[in-house]
């Protein structure tokens, strides 16, 4: 069983987070650059760290009671055919985000948004490909 503590105190840094996001965003009304932003993207952060705490704490508190229950859970996760199920649909995720990356750079660049904003969206785009293509050899070297 897993350690509950480090899961309430995500919980508490999401709720910390989001009340904070959340008060700067009704009190901050002429903000200029980073602050304009850093509102909403420490509201955004804290809803998604509250909900992964509070999610950790939910299932350890199911699991408690139920040792079967975490027993055939540790099983799923294990299994092979459900770790190639997992690693096919995670590739074809991969295949459609680059597909997806290549119309919306396009579109964004005709729209003419701020440079800075395009070379970040290239330069990730650039980052994922040669993650792939690293890691693609280092896999064809092992096998």
């Amino acid at each position: 069983m897993k350690n509950t503590i480090p899961s309430y105190f995500l919980t508490v840094a999401g709720v910390i987070l989001l009340a904070g996001g959340l008060y700067f965003i009704k009190t901050i009304e002429e903000s200029q650059g980073m602050l304009r932003a850093l509102p909403y993207i420490c509201f955004g952060l804290g809803c998604g760290i509250f909900g992964h705490g509070m999610g950790e704490i939910i299932v350890s508190r199911a699991m408690k009671n139920i040792p079967a229950a975490v027993k055939q859970l540790e099983i799923d996760k294990k299994d092979e055919r459900n770790l190639a199920i997992a690693n096919r649909a995670k590739a074809k995720a991969f295949d459609m985000m680059v597909f997806m990356f290549v119309p919306l750079l396009t579109a964004f660049s005709m729209m003419a948004i701020d440079l800075v904003v395009l070379l970040l969206l290239v330069f990730s785009f650039l980052f994922i490909l040669v993650y792939n293509s690293y890691y693609r050899f280092k896999y064809y070297k092992e096998m």
